[in-house]
Order: C-alpha cells, then structure tokens, then sequence
C-alpha cells in the first residue's frame, strides 16, 4: 500500500533545539477518527563507522549516555549535518572520535532508527585500509576506544552488551554479508 491513510489536520511546534524538532500534529487516522501524533524531526542523519583491520579487529567507543542513565558500548557514531555528504561526516566521525583515517569507504546499509516517532535516517559505513593519529573528540564527549575482534563486537550485541540500535544493525548486517566464526 503506498497511499498516506493519515490525513493531518493541523500541526503545531512544542519544541525545538539545534538537534530536534518536537510536533503535535492533529490527524485524522486511517480509521477516519481524530487524533493526535507526536513526531521528532532530527536536524542530523546518524552515522556509524565500523572500522576493519587486516586482522578482522574493529574499535568500539563506551560512554555514558545522559538520556538512559548508562554506560553504553557502540560503533563509531555521530550526526552529519544534512546537505552534507553523508561519508564527509562518517569520515570526521572516525577521525574525532577514534583517531582513524581510512582509505576505503563502503555503504553497509541504511536505516530509520524509530519510525513510529521520528524520521532520523542512519547510514552505516564500513572503513577499511586504516591509518591512524590523534583522536579530536567533542567537548561533550568523554570516551574510551577500544580495539577489539570484530567476533567479539558481534557477540557483545548476540549478549546485550552492546544495545545501541545502529551499533547492533551495523554489527549484524556486516556479520550477515560477510560472516564471521563465533
């Protein structure tokens, strides 16, 4: 079915800041009754970067995320301004965050990180042919970088160690297309 069965009466903004659009929209839903929908716009694509050695190593960042209250182990990750080449901000990502510059850059996949919400769109790189420097993380960033086999990146996410939704579809899908030995 490719018709919208909403139809949208009205929309108001709540709330907005350099990162997010918050909106209530007054709809009408697919069962013809009156509503309200709540959506997220995000003012930035995700991106996430898994780099790969030669020896199937890859490098993940912790680090405590405000809106959970936890400690949580990803992929490179960070938001690219849209407009912007999505791989000029996958590569300033990897570069900040891991002190990793890569020569060979492939789309692993894309993704919507909540759809019944928001319209933030994820795209996933895989990194390759490595080099490495200093790391040049945000103010707002304290991170620890660590280097691991990509096996055990992957069991992490298999062991709710990593939970992360574009570390985890980053991690399976690169498991998927190019398998890994448990």
């Amino acid at each position: 079915m490719s018709q919208n069965p909403w139809k949208t009466i009205s929309k108001q903004l709540m709330y907005e800041n350099p990162w997010i659009r918050v909106e209530e929209h007054n709809v009408i839903n697919p069962s013809g009754k009156k509503g309200i929908y709540g959506t997220v716009h995000f003012k930035n694509i995700a991106i996430g970067i898994i780099p790969v050695d030669n020896e199937d190593n890859t490098w993940i960042v912790g680090q405590y995320r405000y809106p959970l209250e936890q400690y949580s182990w990803e992929i490179i990750e960070g938001g690219g301004k849209i407009g912007i080449d999505p791989l000029d901000s996958a590569k300033r990502e990897l570069l900040e965050e891991a002190g990793i510059v890569a020569n060979q850059w492939e789309l692993l996949t894309t993704l919507h990180t909540s759809n019944s919400v928001t319209d933030e769109l994820g795209i996933i790189y895989v990194a390759r042919d490595l080099h490495f420097t200093q790391s040049q993380p945000d103010e707002t960033e304290q991170l620890v970088v660590k280097k691991i086999p990509i096996k055990d990146a992957v069991n992490m996410v298999l062991n709710n160690e990593i939970t992360d939704s574009i570390s985890m579809i980053g991690l399976m899908r690169y498991w998927l297309k190019y398998g890994i030995t448990k």
